[in-house]
């Protein structure tokens, strides 16, 4: 994947990322708040990444954990504070909904406080089907 739009770029080439960008968003969010650096490295390791960068600056991310035959899970969006409101974020999404290695995919995703943006992307509230278990790191 690679989008160009404005003065953006969209792409998941993981040699891109920066760790330490990435782990300071996660550490302004309230859903990885305590995650340490060292997980947030494996967990994008270990999954697929979109970044959103502006010139060389990381200003947004997105990563899926997937089977790439029947579902992904899309967590740790995230923009910049700075970059917000300027739909760089819709852009995001939109790129990932309609990639064509996800759009035949059930996607998957939680949030407490962006539904209206999902929402927009086709994706819909759940009415309970869904079960979520804490770490014990959290709940100890």
């Amino acid at each position: 994947m690679h989008i160009e739009f404005d003065e953006y770029l969209i792409t998941d080439d993981k040699k891109l990322l920066d760790i330490e960008t990435i782990s300071s968003f996660l550490s302004r969010s309230y859903w990885a708040n305590r995650r340490s650096k060292e997980k947030i490295r494996k967990s994008f390791e270990n999954s697929e990444c979109i970044g959103v960068y502006k010139g060389e600056k990381q200003i947004g991310i997105a990563r899926l954990v997937t089977d790439y035959t029947t579902v992904y899970w899309l967590c740790d969006v995230f923009i910049d504070e700075e970059y917000r409101g300027k739909g760089i974020g819709k852009r995001l999404i939109e790129s990932i909904t309609t990639a064509e290695e996800y759009r035949n995919l059930f996607g998957i995703l939680g949030t407490r406080d962006a539904q209206g943006l999902y929402e927009g992307y086709e994706f819909e509230k759940d009415n309970g089907k869904f079960m979520g278990r804490t770490p014990d790191f959290l709940r100890n």
